[in-house]
């Protein structure tokens, strides 16, 4: 009789369930957003639940868990061009949006949420209304994203990367407690706008890249206690925040010049 067949041990893996070079320097980006929560919670939270004094260890783990997170950018923005040279799986899509909700939605929603805990004008259960907010834009925008499609070559909204980085910078800038909850409401809501940001390829890529090196050099310098490393901090944060107010100015004036065009081309074809 003939034998039974067996079971082919050596039967390729399922398409759907193979991981490419673009997914995995998508799980990267998951990595380093959860390690910037560990850094966040063991650095920051637990020395100042337990009463410890010890200033540099809190500045050591702030900066390393935003290093973290600028990291998890460099992996994000690395795995697009990887995925638009090479291919990336079928379920690359799916990865990118699940790993930047980690890295660019919860963890800076719990770096906000530890700051409302441990600065000294800081209203925690206000500032746990701050995080939610950071947290519920960053999914509202991811969701917006697989479900809208723009036109090529801009985001609609703030992208989730630079909202996030925009979002520590103000709590790093150490201002008064509402000042911050209002900047960071306001970079939530550019998250949700439908303000456009330019995607960042070619020369716009390379530039990004350049400022997330430079803000990691900063960021050390203030880390390790450098010679003017906290005015370092200060004039990177306040340069994060300046991109952030001018881009959508930009944008809006753009709109405003293409709609006035628009307008004038439109009065010129009625013309006899």
């Amino acid at each position: 009789m003939p034998e039974a067949d067996e079971p082919d041990d050596e039967e390729e893996m399922p398409l759907s369930l193979r991981l490419s070079i673009a997914d995995t320097l998508t799980l990267g980006n998951a990595t380093c957003g959860f390690m910037a929560v560990y850094f966040t919670t063991t650095g920051i939270l637990i020395p100042h639940l337990t009463g410890s004094q010890e200033t540099g260890m809190a500045r050591h783990s702030a900066a390393t868990a935003v290093i973290l997170m600028l990291c998890a950018a460099v992996f994000d923005l690395f795995d697009g061009l990887v995925a638009r040279k090479l291919r990336s799986s079928p379920m690359g899509a799916e990865l990118d949006n699940l790993s930047d909700l980690i890295s660019f939605g919860l963890a800076p929603a719990y770096f906000v949420l530890v700051y409302g805990m441990v600065a000294d004008d800081a209203h925690q259960r206000v500032a746990a209304v701050g995080a939610i907010v950071v947290l519920l834009a960053v999914v509202l925008r991811l969701a917006r994203f697989s479900c809208v499609t723009v036109k090529d070559g801009t985001f609609q909204g703030m992208p989730s990367p630079f909202g996030a980085l925009t979002v520590v910078s103000i709590v790093l800038l150490e201002l008064p407690f509402v000042a911050t909850l209002l900047a960071v409401l306001g970079t939530a809501w550019l998250m949700v706008s439908r303000v456009e940001y330019p995607k960042p390829r070619g020369r716009l890529a390379v530039a990004m890249l350049a400022w997330i090196v430079l803000s990691m050099g900063m960021l050390a310098a203030w880390a390790f206690d450098a010679p003017s490393g906290q005015l370092l901090l200060q004039t990177g944060c306040a340069l994060q925040l300046v991109l952030g107010a001018v881009i959508p100015l930009f944008a809006t004036a753009r709109r405003v010049n293409n709609f006035r065009d628009n307008r004038r081309e439109a009065r010129a074809a009625q013309l006899p």
